[in-house]
């Protein structure tokens, strides 16, 4: 009987609606007075952290998480264009990290913290709850495996054999005989960010779920 080892790679992408949106907040404040500076720094804090412990509540939400690091102060002595060497500034910050359950009550939380004095909204990062994504992560997985035997199947009939069997599956360029390429990863999850300064769009962006993997089959 004819045999014919047949090596393929499996791949599969898919998209899935985002469950949590997490916003990253930071307030910064600065002026020639430290403790002025610290004060303002302080005040903006304090106001954040009591919009969102009236929106937080870890089952429920619509904030289910959240968290915020301690006020940071340091200063700095800046030049002007003609080299001179200005009076000491000082500079506060404070970062957050808060997450939504419900998107709507994201883009009102949002508005309300957006006018206070220092605060400026960073990021928000869109994901998937961590059981959701372990569930859809299987299932991927699982379609590239299936798209790994289609693959080889075809090749095999291609040249005249009927069935595959599998004798190896891997996570890519685990097989050994790759040429040179480094080990790619099975699963990539891509949450988009939208950064600032190049405007912060509030409408949820799809979790893309990629999973790849290398087989080996014997054709007959």
């Amino acid at each position: 009987m004819n045999e014919t080892v047949v090596t393929v790679q499996g791949a599969f992408t898919a998209h899935f609606p985002p469950e949590r949106a997490t916003v990253r907040v930071e307030v910064s404040t600065d002026g020639p007075e430290r403790g002025d500076v610290f004060s303002r720094a302080t005040e903006a804090a304090n106001s954040i952290r009591a919009s969102v412990g009236e929106l937080h509540n870890p089952a429920t939400g619509p904030v289910t998480e959240w968290s915020s690091g301690s006020v940071s102060v340091f200063s700095e002595r800046p030049w002007n264009n003609e080299g001179a060497q200005l009076p000491l500034v000082f500079h506060a910050t404070i970062g957050f990290s808060v997450r939504f359950s419900d998107f709507a009550e994201l883009a009102r939380w949002i508005e309300v913290i957006a006018v206070i004095e220092g605060v400026v909204v960073e990021s928000v990062v869109w994901s998937l709850t961590p059981g959701r994504e372990t569930t859809v992560t299987a299932e991927v997985r699982s379609r590239a495996v299936k798209d790994a035997v289609a693959k080889a199947t075809v090749f095999a009939q291609s040249i005249g054999l009927g069935t595959v069997r599998p004798i190896a599956l891997a996570d890519p360029g685990m097989l050994g005989d790759q040429g040179g390429g480094g080990q790619v990863p099975l699963l990539r999850a891509s949450k988009a960010t939208m950064a600032s300064n190049s405007g912060l769009s509030l409408k949820p962006e799809d979790i893309e779920i990629t999973a790849e993997v290398d087989a080996r089959f014997m054709a007959s």
